[in-house]
């Protein structure tokens, strides 16, 4: 039997911690810990389309994913030091755009962009899933405040979604790998559902053997179990932040630096 990091067993997730509000400029942001894992997630409304949407009364939604150069034990090169997009970045940020494309109204901000961002601060694993996580909590938020400033008229989110992984190593399913779970794992999916519990995507590989069927349906099962623990936790670790006059700057905001 694998030895999990905090003992776990091979059906829980990782420690959840939530904090609203971390970062300065941003209509709403929430910074995620999932064990060692953390994402910031902001999220922003702009007064522009693409060309391709121009005069079409209907909004978009984008997103920008990217890992800092120290996120990892060894450093990484900056990507706007490179002569292009690191192509996992970009792969990443479309799987984040598409999978929140599928429950936003885009016709209810007709002209406007919301702008999704994540930073990963630091990895161990699962950084892609956390991202979407980190970015659905904050998404609700933001939305919660347009509503209030009049900047859009109905809640734009169907549903709010949250991402899990789920792997075999070793012949056991795991649950939220790490990454060490993840760098011996045999196959390793990653799941993204709507808190109904409704399957929006499914990313994955068999790195080593052929994954049966059955043993993808309990992966999926175990995904489906992961989500609902995500669910609870991040409602738990942090709740929605009430708007307060002269409140105290946020931990990135311009205010703190003078």
């Amino acid at each position: 039997m694998i030895k999990r990091d905090g003992g776990r067993n091979y059906n829980q997730i990782r420690t959840v911690r939530v904090r609203h509000d971390a970062f300065g400029y941003a209509d709403a942001s929430v910074l995620l810990e999932v064990g060692r894992t953390k994402i910031l997630a902001c999220v922003s409304l702009q007064d522009n389309v693409p060309k391709f949407l121009k005069g079409q009364k209907t909004g978009w939604l984008t997103a920008e994913y990217a890992m800092l150069p120290c996120s990892t034990h060894r450093r990484s090169q900056r990507e706007s030091a490179q002569m292009y997009r690191n192509f996992r970045s970009v792969e990443i940020s479309r799987l984040i755009g598409r999978v929140f494309r599928s429950v936003v109204n885009l016709d209810a901000v007709p002209g406007k962009t919301i702008m999704v961002d994540c930073d990963v601060l630091q990895a161990d694993g699962g950084t892609r899933v956390a991202s979407i996580t980190a970015a659905s909590i904050a998404l609700n938020v933001a939305v919660n405040r347009w509503l209030e400033k009049g900047l859009i008229e109905a809640d734009v989110v169907s549903e709010q979604i949250a991402a899990i992984s789920a792997g075999i190593a070793k012949g056991e399913l795991l649950l939220d790998l790490s990454y060490r779970e993840d760098s011996i794992a045999d196959a390793d999916f990653n799941f993204v559902f709507t808190k109904s519990g409704k399957l929006i995507e499914v990313q994955g590989t068999a790195e080593k053997a052929p994954v049966a069927w059955d043993q993808f349906e309990k992966l999926k099962d175990l995904a489906q179990t992961g989500v609902t623990q995500l669910f609870e936790s991040c409602s738990a670790a942090g709740k929605q932040p009430h708007e307060k006059k002269n409140k105290k700057p946020p931990l990135f905001s311009l205010a703190n630096r003078l």
